[in-house]
């Protein structure tokens, strides 16, 4: 399938149908673990929150909650609370549902743009995306290692381009710092629309967070029979205007590991240093 195939593929699972004032419906992706993307998830909801706020303000900020395991066989239901619309600021809150339980719940708060103080720390001095292998050459390189029960979902293409500036062996299990650099973008040409542009961000900054705070411990992918892992919490800052189909850096970092959880940070830079946006995960990294 072609890079922008995928591409449309995604925008498509992020467009909701409207059911109801405030209430929408998605489709899920298809995944090689069986369960739903929390990234998916993510994008849609953002998506429908939206839908029911005036275009002109952006989401600047969204925290969210994993409730459970969603399942890739059935439609996901967003239904949004609208919280509140003041002159600066509007606040909606939207749970996901499944088979009448709650999957999902995130709070998304949007504002006007505005003029005002600016600063920001300086992005990383990496190697760019230009002469990196893509993540897809990387695993295809080392697939005779892959476990045959894994190998389909771990070659699959995926609308997301990932360039990692840090190539680890992910069956390797060695232990590391808690950093990690890579760079993504939209696998194809996207519209020019904010909206989407901060849904596809939104569902591809769910990508490589949980496991920055494994690698001091030396328990990668390869040690799936070991661990259950899961995405507990997630929340996401939009500081500044981006593009999602251009490269963009995203910089990793696990401060802390303590109670079976894994706290994780991410700062997204475009290719010229400036720092666009901020995401926050803690998720479960219990011992079986």
């Amino acid at each position: 399938m072609s890079d922008q195939k995928l591409l449309d593929e995604l925008i498509n699972t992020l467009n909701l149908e409207k059911l109801e004032e405030n209430l929408f419906r998605g489709q899920s992706e298809q995944t090689a673990w069986g369960r739903v993307f929390g990234g998916q998830v993510i994008g849609q909801a953002l998506s429908a929150t939206q839908e029911t706020v005036d275009s002109s303000r952006k989401a600047h900020s969204l925290h969210a909650y994993f409730l459970r395991p969603g399942r890739i066989d059935m439609p996901i239901l967003y239904d949004v609370q609208r919280i509140r619309d003041g002159k600066s600021f509007t606040t909606r809150t939207v749970n996901a549902i499944q088979n009448g339980e709650y999957i999902f719940n995130m709070s998304v708060s949007f504002k006007i743009s505005e003029e005002g103080f600016e600063h920001q720390f300086e992005m990383p001095d990496v190697p760019g995306p230009e002469n990196l292998k893509s993540d897809r050459e990387f695993r295809e390189e080392m697939k005779d290692s892959i476990p045959k029960e894994m190998l389909e979902g771990f070659l699959r293409d995926k609308p997301i381009e990932i360039r990692n500036v840090e190539n680890l062996n992910p069956f390797a299990n060695e232990k590391g710092e808690p950093f990690k650099n890579m760079w993504i973008k939209a696998s194809g040409k996207l519209p020019d629309n904010h909206l989407i542009h901060q849904g596809v961000l939104a569902y591809a900054s769910d990508m490589g967070l949980l496991g920055t705070s494994q690698r001091p411990h030396g328990v990668s992918f390869g040690a799936y029979h070991k661990l259950q892992v899961a995405s507990l919490d997630h929340a996401m800052w939009f500081h500044r205007e981006f593009r999602a189909d251009e490269w963009l850096l995203y910089s990793l970092d696990s401060p802390s590991a303590s109670n079976a959880n894994g706290f994780n940070r991410g700062n997204i830079f475009t290719q010229d240093g400036k720092l666009v946006a901020s995401a926050v995960q803690e998720g479960l990294i219990r011992q079986k």
